[in-house]
């Protein structure tokens, strides 16, 4: 029975192989636009920034996308405030980084190091608060919004995610990011160790060194740590655009809907000469449609 079966398909293959094929499109497949935008043809590549449009918008000529106007407040300082009207904010985001930047170099000037760092710590902050109080201040906007999405994430690692509803995702972001810092750690206090040991085989005082680790194993070591701190980097690195990249594409997606009606049809058809590739005549003009709806 399988032998016959088998005999039955190779005649079915050959001779299908052997009549001569062609293929019949829908005239609207070649006409059809799939593009929504309007705009014209010479505008096909959004302008990914435009100073005009951003200072039109910080003086509230024009609206500005989310992603303009925090752009353009990380070069010009608290105009994100001025486009969300929240003026009274100004004199908080420069006096908290005047007085940060003015403190860090003064005490560095002092030669007080801790104090000069905890200065600019402070300036960070407030850099950083400024940019998270124009993405959260941003409005009206609709639920969710991929550009508020984006910018939570590279803000704060996760809170994309949160925004978007997802929290279950968490654990798995901040476990990669942690992760990599942990390891990174781990492998930079090896790295510094073993290129101590190396050094201190191989520098001027080298024939006073009588440790248990040779100058090749330390070698051998150090460059190993090296290049796995540097993998912790990548990893860290990676983790922290995956969940950037996820929060956009999710909240992007949010409302996307697939109905129920996925369909696939195998219909006969009329082969027409106007639709249809390597058309010849004398062919009978028949054949099949498939067709998919989604």
């Amino acid at each position: 029975m399988k032998k016959l079966l088998g005999i039955i398909l190779i005649v079915m293959v050959t001779c299908v192989a052997g009549l001569p094929l062609c293929a019949q499109f829908k005239s609207e497949a070649f006409s059809q636009s799939y593009n929504d935008d309007e705009s014209s043809p010479a505008d096909s590549t959004d302008t990914m920034f435009s100073f005009k449009e951003f200072f039109g918008g910080v003086a509230h000529k024009n609206p500005l996308k989310i992603g303009t106007m925090v752009a353009g407040s990380a070069l010009f300082v608290g105009t994100g405030q001025i486009y969300n009207r929240d003026y009274w904010k100004l004199p908080i985001v420069y006096a908290g980084l005047a007085g940060g930047i003015g403190g860090g170099f003064y005490f560095r000037s002092q030669g007080d190091k801790k104090a000069s760092t905890a200065c600019f710590a402070a300036a960070g902050v407030t850099y950083w608060a400024m940019l998270m109080d124009e993405v959260v201040s941003y409005g009206p906007a609709d639920f969710p919004h991929a550009g508020k999405a984006t910018l939570y994430s590279l803000l704060v690692p996760g809170l994309g995610q949160i925004y978007n509803g997802e929290a279950w995702k968490l654990p798995i972001y901040w476990g990669g990011i942690m992760g990599g810092i942990n390891f990174y750690s781990l492998n930079r206090t090896n790295y510094q160790r073993f290129r101590r040991i190396y050094k201190a085989a191989t520098g001027d005082n080298a024939s006073s060194y009588d440790g248990p680790v040779s100058a090749e194993t330390a070698l051998y070591y150090r460059n190993l740590y090296r290049r796995y701190r540097d993998y912790s980097v990548l990893a860290i690195a990676g983790f922290y655009l995956l969940q950037v990249i996820d929060a956009n594409v999710f909240a992007y997606m949010h409302d996307f809907n697939i109905g129920d009606d996925i369909t696939m049809s195998l219909d006969p058809a009329v082969l027409t000469p106007d639709n249809c590739y390597a058309f010849s005549p004398g062919i009978t003009p028949f054949g099949l449609s498939l067709g998919f709806r989604f």
